[in-house]
């Protein structure tokens, strides 16, 4: 039985990986700023042990590591900015090797080694590198698109009309994968540290074009929904980092070996977008309130 802490456990990716922990049987210590929250006690309800720890409070990150096995690490620029994002990463980095946890495993992005331009990739890559230097064994796992992203915001808006509203060609291919996905093969590289030590992974389950994501929808939906491609130059007015991001997955794409990840690791029990489609619970996202009204 492992002790696994994990940060950003009260999020998508550190709360599956959470659950798939818990459900294999290991111990989880859960990171958070805010371990009065509701998202909080939902993972003390589960048996998860939840510790307060901040990036920018290393003492706290320190104790809340200190006799834990391995950690999850997760950073994100968005709600401040990449420049926060590197700074905190490498102090979790420093931490961890600081209290000699024994493995650390962080999320990252697919192609994020590529040179993509995409800010919110190169961040990430930055402390993938300073993780090597760190002296603590590591593994990167790095997701393509999230799926669940289409289940909120703008494109969530987007639905309520029928309309799949995405910045990206009808006709070109898009890598993709649930954060359930992610939790549970960052679960099988916790507990194999012997096997994935050392080692940089692309992950992803399904593989779609805006127009088959659309009739998946539909029928996942049972309304009619079509794609219409938002000009790159929408979104970089909300987003230049974002706007990057979706010209290099048109520009380039985003490819991860879908076929053989699924042939040599069937235990994560990978899920395709229409698997992914038909288990929400759309009739209740499409009534909650806009994200933008």
């Amino acid at each position: 039985m492992l002790t696994v802490a994990v940060t950003g456990a009260t999020g998508a990716q550190g709360g599956a990986t959470a659950r798939a922990l818990l459900a294999a049987g290991h111990r989880v210590r859960a990171l958070t700023r805010r371990p009065d929250s509701p998202a909080a006690d939902t993972l003390r309800a589960l048996g998860a042990e939840v510790r307060h720890a901040d990036f920018d409070d290393r003492p706290s990150l320190e104790a809340a590591l200190t006799g834990a096995d391995s950690l999850f690490a997760v950073t994100t620029p968005f709600g401040t900015d990449t420049a926060t994002e590197i700074r905190q990463g490498k102090a979790l980095v420093d931490a961890a090797a600081e209290v000699r946890l024994g493995h650390i495993v962080f999320t990252s992005a697919a192609h994020a080694d590529r040179d993509t331009g995409v800010p919110h990739y190169e961040s990430k890559l930055l402390i993938e590198q300073h993780m090597r230097t760190a002296g603590v064994p590591w593994t990167v796992i790095a997701p393509a698109a999230f799926m669940d992203n289409y289940a909120g915001g703008w494109t969530l808006d987007g639905l309520r009309d029928g309309t799949f509203a995405w910045p990206m060609p009808t006709d070109r291919p898009l890598t993709l994968i649930p954060a359930s996905d992610i939790g549970a093969f960052a679960a099988l590289t916790l507990q194999r540290r012997d096997e994935f030590a050392g080692r940089r992974i692309d992950i992803a389950s399904d593989e779609c074009t805006p127009a088959r994501m659309a009739e998946i929808l539909t029928t996942a939906m049972g309304r009619q929904v079509a794609h219409q491609e938002v000009p790159l130059a929408y979104v970089r007015t909300h987003s230049a980092d974002l706007a990057a991001m979706f010209a290099y997955f048109t520009a380039v794409g985003l490819d991860v070996d879908v076929t053989s990840l699924r042939r040599d690791y069937p235990e994560v029990g990978w899920h395709s977008f229409a698997d992914w489609a038909v288990a929400q619970d759309w009739p209740a996202l499409l009534s909650a309130a806009p994200a933008h009204p």
